[in-house]
């Protein structure tokens, strides 16, 4: 394994994934090809490594076997501001980005953040990520991030939250008038990314679901800068 330290910032060279626990067993995220990373501890198990990305602060374990996929970097992230102004001018092209991907062929893959296969909030986060716009990493993180709205306020390019009174567990992209986009579990009736209403009695038996669990609404005023952003 090459010589690591805790003190410097490593790039991907390659797609990587990223586990829940040191055995391996559950993905978490995954990190794409020039995303920065730190290692958190020295101290590997016999499988991995626990590692955090720099751009959402989003921790994981790497197999011993990646690290070879690392390179020392010396370009240290730091995160750029973006402002509402900038963000509303990129919302177009971050709906298309949303709209290819679900033209490729693609199944709902929980801690998928990189195509063809996502999950819902990773699909949020590589659509306004390849615009230079960082959203954190997981659903209710992202709910915590935005300024909530109503939904009578609801613009194309606003995030849509799901999931129980306690806490979101599910997102996607407002498009206009009421539609949406989201990678969305069998469970729900679809494997992967579709289009569906935000509206109940339609005779879509995926739009009800998703309709009956309606958390709230809100809108992305600025990219991520770190952990004193939620």
């Amino acid at each position: 394994m090459m010589n690591l330290s805790t003190t410097s910032e490593y790039q991907c060279r390659v797609n990587l994934n990223l586990y829940s626990s040191p055995a391996c067993h559950g993905l978490a995220t995954q990190a794409a090809t020039t995303r920065h990373l730190r290692i958190e501890s020295l101290t590997p198990t016999e499988q991995a490594i626990p590692v955090r990305l720099c751009e959402d602060d989003y921790p994981g374990w790497l197999k011993l076997e990646d690290v070879e996929h690392l390179e020392l970097t010396t370009d240290v992230y730091r995160a750029v501001k973006v402002d509402r102004t900038a963000i509303a001018d990129r919302i177009p092209q971050t709906i298309a980005f949303a709209r290819s991907a679900m033209q490729v062929s693609n199944r709902y893959l929980w801690g998928g953040t990189v195509a063809p296969d996502y999950d819902c909030s990773g699909l949020m986060q590589a659509a306004f990520q390849s615009q230079g716009i960082w959203l954190p990493r997981d659903s209710y993180q992202q709910e915590a991030f935005v300024q909530q709205i109503s939904i009578e306020e609801l613009l194309p390019g606003d995030l849509i939250f799901f999931g129980t009174p306690a806490k979101t567990d599910h997102v996607a992209l407002h498009l206009g008038d009421l539609h949406y986009i989201h990678s969305s579990g069998i469970q729900m009736g679809r494997n992967g990314i579709g289009i569906d209403i935000l509206a109940d009695g339609t005779g879509d038996p995926v739009s009800s679901g998703y309709y009956a669990k309606l958390r709230c609404c809100g809108r992305v005023m600025s990219s991520y800068g770190g952990s004193g952003d939620l």
